[in-house]
């Protein structure tokens, strides 16, 4: 489904990534792990067509990332993106002109489950809320590509579970989940793929129980990268 061939983005004179080779396939979940500036954010901007790699190709589908791609990809970013005077309901109406796989029923009952209140307006909204806002925009589309970039960040412990029941809920088959996090221990029964990245490259990549074997993620992490420091906690920009 989503396939980066030998992809490099750089940006001024940095490599974000570096000639990286990677394949998700239909009815996977899959974890993106790395440090703070190892290119997770890059990687899934790239494959949501919000940048255009510098060399290599990114396909969906087999077709090079596009407006057809678009219609069918969703991404929830870590950042914000409405005006602070809309309301939970109008952000629902907004994706709803853009996306026609936008269902308002879905949305209706995803805001119910999360205990949004669709009235709120976005500025009266804390962090946590607001990353469900956005969970729950990306959830009532029928995209076959759905990515969320740190989608527990600023989520509180309580909220957690609701959130990673919510993306549980949105797999299929037919559909491919591509999540970036620090908190390995919270996804960590969620995935059956992992790609490793540092410096912009992979470094390790396959299905969670070849990658890990018998230790837990958190462990394979660590092992990886060396020390604790960056396992949890923080946000990636690159």
């Amino acid at each position: 489904m989503l396939e980066f061939q030998s992809v490099t983005k750089v940006y001024r004179s940095k490599a974000a990534l570096s000639s990286v080779d990677l394949t998700l396939q239909a009815g996977q979940t899959c974890l993106l792990l790395g440090p703070n500036g190892s290119g997770k954010t890059t990687l899934m901007k790239l494959a949501a067509g919000l940048a255009r790699q510098t060399s290599g190709e990114v396909l969906f589908e087999g077709r090079p990332i596009g407006a057809g791609s678009k219609a069918r990809t969703a991404y929830m970013p870590t950042e914000n993106y409405f005006y602070n005077y809309m309301t939970v309901r109008d952000a629902g109406r907004y994706y709803a002109d853009f996306f026609s796989d936008f269902r308002p029923d879905r949305f209706r009952e995803l805001l119910s489950g999360l205990e949004l209140d669709d009235a709120a307006r976005i500025r009266q909204l804390s962090s946590g809320m607001a990353a469900k806002l956005r969970l729950a925009l990306i959830l009532a589309r029928d995209a076959k590509l759905m990515m969320f970039d740190e989608p527990l960040n600023g989520v509180d412990i309580l909220t957690r579970q609701q959130v990673v029941e919510a993306i549980l809920a949105a797999r299929s088959p037919e559909r491919a989940l591509l999540i970036s996090t620090h908190l390995v221990d919270e996804l960590e029964d969620v995935v059956d793929t992992c790609v490793f990245l540092r410096d912009g490259a992979v470094a390790l990549a396959g299905p969670k129980g070849e990658v890990c074997g018998d230790r837990t993620l958190k462990e394979r992490y660590i092992e990886i990268y060396g020390h604790a420091g960056n396992a949890e906690g923080g946000e990636d920009h690159a």
